[in-house]
């Protein structure tokens, strides 16, 4: 409180000069990426700032810069996938992390439907976000081509089909990890490998297919069309996918699951067979998540960086938004081995 008795002024870029020693405009510059300061005044406006306890007006520096700070994480499916999936949180958390050493907000934004796809174009376009983090982009979707048209800085989190060569993005290695995935069931003596794909609209669901039908030929096995089901990531196509398995190969002896959570679905569907794993069938996963753990037994599986995965998309975005070219990141996977196995 003042003396007046009244509550205390919070502080001002004129208190933040003066306790630094320098100009109105130093401070100015400083808050706008340090161009043209020293290090020294830079470092004298930073101490006074934190002396000081001084926050940034983010609307006014708006309405000087152009720019909204933020930056806007889009799921582009529907809102019960993402309370669902442990890892599109993971990733979510990962990116706010990332941003918030910068003082950056993340706006979430879903949109399961081409309803909220429009809307949510028309938001991004219109300048509230400086940049967007694009989550889970199916083939077809106009989503990222309308932003990329629209000149709004754009990173995929995956390889963007179709765009690949337009659009910077951040993936993990989907095809090697589904390659040491299905070598390591085959090292197991098992022969008869199934597969649960995940969508064949998704970069993850067409390059972990690849990384499956590659070991096979390299191992000699023939590519046999009853041994793959396609799935959608969810708990649910998993389960129902093992069941169609089992029908159409009951002597299938493994099976390469896309995602982790889909396994928790194959799993089920096991167990309700009366096949034991991994004593009669072998379960691989993909993806690391909290479903690895939680399931049971827990799985075998392969491991995404997700946090290098989301600190390279906010860098790389980052880094588009301050003038530099596109870029692409492709991080390498990992095999954890569980009880599955």
């Amino acid at each position: 409180m003042n003396a007046a008795g009244g509550r205390r002024r919070p502080p001002t870029i004129h208190d933040v000069a003066r306790e630094a020693g320098v100009s109105r405009g130093t401070v100015s510059r400083v808050l706008n990426g340090g161009h043209y300061v020293s290090p020294a005044a830079q470092e004298a406006v930073n101490a006074a700032i934190r002396k000081t306890g001084y926050v940034v007006n983010r609307h006014a520096r708006s309405l000087i810069t152009g720019r909204s700070d933020s930056i806007g994480f889009l799921l582009t499916e529907p809102q019960e996938r993402f309370f669902e999936d442990p890892n599109f949180n993971v990733l979510l958390r990962g990116c706010t992390q990332a941003l918030a050493a910068h003082d950056i907000p993340l706006l979430l934004m879903l949109a399961g439907t081409e309803d909220e796809r429009r809307r949510i174009t028309r938001y991004i376009t219109a300048g509230h976000v400086d940049g967007v983090l694009l989550v889970s982009s199916h083939s077809g979707d106009p989503v990222a081509e309308q932003l990329r048209e629209a000149g709004v800085p754009l990173v995929a989190c995956g390889k963007p089909i179709g765009l690949a060569s337009k659009v910077s993005y951040v993936a993990a290695d989907d095809r090697d990890g589904a390659r040491d995935m299905v070598r390591h069931l085959l090292s197991l003596g098992r022969r008869r490998v199934g597969t649960v794909t995940g969508p064949l609209d998704t970069p993850g669901g067409v390059e972990r297919l690849a990384g499956y039908k590659e070991v096979l030929a390299e191992a000699g096995l023939e590519f046999d069309e009853r041994l793959v089901v396609s799935g959608d990531y969810s708990r649910a196509s998993g389960e129902a996918g093992a069941e169609h398995l089992l029908a159409r190969a009951p002597d299938v002896d493994a099976v390469f699951v896309a995602s982790d959570l889909m396994a928790q679905g194959v799993l089920t569907a096991l167990h309700r067979a009366g096949r034991r794993v991994p004593e009669d069938v072998a379960v691989g996963g993909f993806d690391d998540s909290p479903a690895a753990v939680a399931a049971g037994p827990e799985l075998t599986t392969i491991r995404q960086p997700w946090d290098r995965i989301s600190s390279e998309m906010v860098r790389v975005l980052l880094a588009l938004i301050g003038g530099e070219d596109p870029a692409a990141v492709i991080l390498p996977t990992e095999l954890v081995k569980r009880e599955s196995t």
